[in-house]
Formats: C-alpha cells, sequence, structure tokens
C-alpha cells in the first residue's frame, strides 16, 4: 500500500458557492469520505479555514518569527485534505476524481516519501 495526500485547491479569485451550493458540496463531500472510510483507505482529512487565519512561524537560531496570513502566495489556496492509503497511483487518483467532483475545485494527488 502506498500513502497518498489528496489536496482540495481552491482556485484564486473563484467567488465562494451560495449557501445552497454549500450544503450540496457539503453532503457530497461527506458521501466521499464516507465511501473511503468504507474502502478502508482513509487515514485522515478535513476542510481548512481561510488561508487568512493562518499563523506561520520560522525558527531563526534562538529566535522565532512569526507572521499572520498564508505563507505562499499563489493561483491557488489549500482548502482541506484527505491522506489516503492505496494500493498505487491509479487507486489515488480515482478518489480524487471523486473528491474533485464532490467539492467542484481541482485535487492534487502527492505521494508521501518513505
Amino acid at each position: 500500500m502506498a500513502t497518498y495526500l489528496l489536496s482540495v485547491q481552491y482556485p484564486a479569485g473563484r467567488t465562494q458557492p451560495a449557501p445552497e451550493e454549500l450544503e450540496v458540496i457539503g453532503k457530497n463531500v461527506g458521501a466521499v469520505r464516507d465511501e473511503m472510510v468504507e474502502a478502508g483507505v482513509w487515514v485522515f482529512g478535513g476542510g481548512l479555514a481561510p488561508a487568512g487565519s493562518a499563523t506561520v512561524v520560522e525558527a531563526r537560531g534562538d529566535d522565532k518569527l512569526i507572521t499572520d496570513g498564508p505563507f505562499a502566495e499563489g493561483k491557488e489556496l489549500l482548502g482541506g485534505l484527505s491522506v489516503i492509503d492505496v494500493p498505487d497511483l491509479d487507486a489515488a487518483i480515482a478518489w480524487a476524481e471523486k473528491q474533485s467532483r464532490a467539492t467542484t475545485v481541482p485535487i492534487e494527488v502527492r505521494p508521501f516519501l518513505g
């Protein structure tokens, strides 16, 4: 088995769906998670608060630098994640497709090292 990170990539500048759409998306995401649990591939996951709520901590010698806001500026923002344990990349991609359909946004698939 191999462990993969499936990260929800929320496109920058995209407007948040209306509450009724978010309710449907939430149900769909929950259904995919339940399917992963039932299939025995689910390790961990969850949605994230908006990027503006992030705090970045950087150790500098004996000191630390604390900065509010996300570390990286980019076109997409990390909206959530799932860690799954599956036989191979093809299986991870199949789950990512289901998540993309549920979330309505792209999902990045990345293997863990080791």
